[in-house]
């Protein structure tokens, strides 16, 4: 072999050598990513959730006589602050993953946007998740109305199996072991007791803060509607002209009823609402009027989520009741429970203003608002 043969050759061997060095060099090891931690974020001075002026047209009798605020429960910036937290607190879930929030969350005016909610280890709830806002106004509470005040119903939820599934004495204990709380009941309470009732009164304050009340529409209500485009004048004559009575069950500026009513959405129902819990066949298919503020934000929409769109809501007044025999008076010819389905027959441009009329009543400064954010973040 000569001598240049022989240096290619050993550069060959050295190239190989190098190769399978480099391919049985070890791969970096990765560092494990440091565990989030929870970390509780307030204001120094709490906000004011106990002062909340509402707008003059507010102030009226109509709306005065469903005001309902408990006086032993009255709500204080501190009171309401700690609930906040417990309502965005997942640490009150037996599986640390589901809050109040999860159900009711602020982008969607404090309703969800599932048709169906997602509980504890993927469970889904029977029905859909209507806004709380403005419950100042409320006296019973869930589509059936079965639960009278709003201190009896918020605990309920993180008992639910299915959604939050902790017991009460659980979670008494996790907030007691909690150094983010003590503070805070000292603050509300004037000690540092924890108690499931003060856990349900803490709530109903926070709750009961949260009004919707800053939309175009109470824009538009000191200023004789100037604010208006033409569309919306017109959906806002259809809404309050007599004829379609859509304001004789969305009543009040909260655009709402303390009553449940049958809407003809079948001929018989999968879910009876009322009647599951009275046993009553003359309560069957009735479910709470909820409120039309911030419809905007809160599809789907009915007790069961059926309707994606708010152009198929107007559709089904417009066409589709079902002539049931519970069917309210106020959506009957005769205006009698039961009567003929009072079809409203709108054109299609009337169809298009009445959704742009009820788009005014939504409320943008309230999905924003700090005073109802989450205050824990991770890092």
């Amino acid at each position: 072999m000569n001598k240049v043969s022989s240096i290619k050759g050993l550069a060959v061997v050295c190239l190989l050598s190098t190769l399978a060095f480099i391919s049985c060099k070890p791969e970096p090891i990765e560092e494990p990513l440091a565990p989030l931690t929870r970390k509780l974020i307030l204001p120094e001075s709490p906000y004011n959730y106990s002062n909340i002026v509402l707008p003059e047209h507010w102030d009226n009798m109509a709306l005065n006589l469903f005001e309902n605020i408990p006086s032993f429960n009255e709500t204080t910036d501190e009171g309401a602050t700690l609930g906040r937290v417990l309502f965005h607190d997942v640490n009150l879930s037996i599986d640390q993953t589901i809050s109040c929030e999860s159900c009711h969350q602020q982008a969607a005016a404090f309703s969800d946007n599932h048709q169906f909610s997602t509980g504890i280890h993927g469970a889904q709830t029977v029905r859909n998740s209507m806004s709380i806002t403005n419950m100042t106004y409320a006296r019973r509470f869930f589509w059936d109305r079965r639960v009278s005040g709003l201190e009896n119903q918020v605990l309920i939820p993180i008992e639910h199996p299915e959604e939050m599934g902790l017991s009460l004495e659980d979670m008494v204990n996790r907030i007691e072991t909690s150094s983010e709380y003590p503070p805070l009941f000292m603050a509300a309470f004037g000690d540092s007791d924890v108690t499931s009732d003060r856990v349900a009164r803490a709530l109903s304050q926070y709750i009961r803060s949260i009004y919707s009340y800053r939309s175009k529409y109470d824009d538009g209500f000191v200023i004789d509607f100037t604010n208006f485009t033409e569309e919306e004048l017109m959906g806002k004559s259809i809404f309050f002209n007599g004829e379609t009575n859509c304001n004789q069950c969305h009543m009040t500026v909260v655009f709402f009823s303390p009553s449940a009513m049958n809407n003809g959405l079948d001929l018989e129902y999968a879910d009876n609402g009322v009647s599951n819990q009275t046993g009553n066949p003359e309560d069957a298919g009735e479910f709470k009027v909820v409120t039309l503020r911030n419809l905007g934000f809160t599809a789907p929409y009915m007790h069961d989520g059926r309707f994606a769109t708010l152009e198929e809501v107007v559709e089904h007044y417009n066409s589709g009741l079902a002539a049931h025999p519970n069917i309210t008076d106020q959506l009957t010819v005769e205006s009698q429970i039961g009567g003929t389905p009072l079809q409203m027959g709108l054109t299609e441009e009337e169809k298009t203003a009445l959704v742009a009329f009820l788009h005014t009543l939504d409320d943008y400064e309230l999905i924003s608002d700090v005073r109802y954010s989450n205050p824990f973040v991770w890092e």
